[in-house]
C-alpha cells in the first residue's frame, strides 16, 4: 500500500477568510486559533477570518496566519485518525510540519514565525530586494542566467519548485536583469513577484543570525514522524537536526522538487496539502503526475480528501494482490 505524506504550504497561500470554516466546524481547530491568539497577544484568528488582503500580505502577519490555519487543519485530520508516514513543508511550512511531528510546541512556533517575518522584512530596505518566478526553463538554465545577471550583486535560486518553475531572489536590479535574460532565453513567463523581501537569498543572512538566537532558545524534541527538510531534501527524525535546518533555511534555497522526489523514493504515493490554498498541489502535478494529490483547508475539502484517501489506499491494496 502506498505511503502518505502531509505537505504544509508557505507564504503566498494566504487568502482572506482562510480557516474560518474549520474553526466554525471543529472545536479542535477553534482551539488552535485560540492558542495562537493567546501566544501572540493579538487576534490572528480575526485577521485570518475577516482581515484584509493587505493585512494578510504583511510578512509578519502572513507567517503566523498560515501556520495557524495549517496546524488547525492538521489537528482535524489527526482527530479523524489519518496518520501520515512523512511530513514536509515549503519554507514557512516546515514549522507547521515540525509542530505536527511533535518536535516543536505550537505556541513556540507561532511566536517564532512572527519574529521570522519581522526579521526578514527588516533585513533589506524596501525596494532594494526582489523575487521573480521563472517558468518554462530548467533549473540549470536559470542558475546560469543568475550567474551572468549578478554583475557583482546578488541573484540566485530561492525556490526550486518543479522542473519548470524556479523562483529567484536577490538585489532588485540583478533580479530585473535575470528576468529580462530569462525572457530572451525563451521562458514561458518571467515575472517579478509582489513580495516584500528577497527571501532565501544571502541578503537574508542578517535575518538568519537574529532568528538563530531565538531558535536556539526554544526546545526541539524528537520527531514522531520523519520529515524531509527544505535545505537538504533529506529525511530527519531528530530535534537538533530540525533546528539546524530551520536556521540554514532562511538564506538557502527551498529544494522542493528534490524533497518531493525523495518522498516518492521513500514509497509515498498519496500527498495531502494541509493548510490554505492549493499551491503545493499544483507543483506536485508538475513534478510527478502518477501520485495522488489531495488538499485540506475546510470541511468540504476534508471530506473529499478522506473519501479519496480511502479509495486510493483501496486501489493500492488491490494492485498488490
Amino acid at each position: 500500500m502506498g505511503r502518505t505524506a502531509f505537505l504544509f504550504p508557505g507564504q503566498g497561500s494566504q487568502y482572506p477568510g482562510m480557516g474560518r470554516d474549520l474553526a466554525n466546524s471543529f472545536p479542535s481547530a477553534r482551539a488552535v486559533f485560540d492558542e495562537a491568539d493567546k501566544a501572540l497577544g493579538f487576534s490572528i484568528s480575526e485577521m485570518c477570518f475577516s482581515g484584509s488582503e493587505e493585512e494578510l500580505r504583511l510578512t509578519e502577519n502572513t507567517q503566523p496566519a498560515i501556520l495557524t490555519v495549517s496546524v488547525a487543519a492538521y489537528r482535524v485530520l489527526e482527530e479523524k485518525g489519518v496518520k501520515p508516514d512523512y511530513f514536509a513543508g515549503h519554507s514557512l511550512g516546515e514549522y507547521s510540519a515540525l509542530v505536527a511531528a511533535g518536535s516543536l510546541q505550537f505556541a513556540d512556533a507561532v511566536r517564532l514565525v512572527r519574529r521570522r517575518g519581522q526579521y526578514m522584512q527588516e533585513a533589506v530596505p524596501p525596494g532594494e530586494g526582489a523575487m521573480a518566478a521563472i517558468l518554462g526553463l530548467r533549473p540549470g538554465q536559470v542558475a546560469d542566467i543568475c550567474r551572468k545577471a549578478a554583475d557583482g550583486q546578488v541573484v540566485s535560486a530561492a525556490n526550486l519548485n518543479s522542473p519548470d518553475q524556479t523562483v529567484i531572489s536577490g538585489s532588485a536590479a540583478a533580479v530585473k536583469r535575470a528576468v529580462e535574460a530569462a525572457s530572451a532565453a525563451g521562458a514561458k513567463r518571467a515575472v517579478i513577484l509582489a513580495v516584500s523581501a528577497p527571501f532565501h537569498s544571502e541578503l537574508m543572512l542578517p535575518a538568519q543570525h537574529r532568528l538563530e538566537k531565538d531558535l536556539r532558545a526554544v526546545a526541539f524534541g524528537p520527531l514522531r514522524v520523519p520529515l524531509v527538510t527544505n535545505v537538504d531534501a533529506a529525511v530527519i527524525t531528530g530535534g537538533d537536526e530540525a533546528r539546524e535546518a530551520l536556521i540554514r533555511q532562511v538564506s538557502l534555497p527551498v529544494r522542493w522538487e528534490d524533497s518531493i522526489r525523495e518522498l516518492v523514493e521513500q514509497g509515498v504515493s498519496n500527498f495531502v496539502e494541509v493548510g490554505p490554498g492549493r499551491v503545493l498541489s499544483g507543483l506536485l502535478r508538475q513534478i510527478d503526475r502518477s501520485v495522488h494529490v489531495f488538499n485540506v483547508e475546510d470541511s468540504r475539502t476534508l471530506q473529499t480528501a478522506l473519501e479519496r484517501l480511502v479509495q486510493a489506499q483501496g486501489e493500492a491494496a488491490e494492485a498488490s494482490l
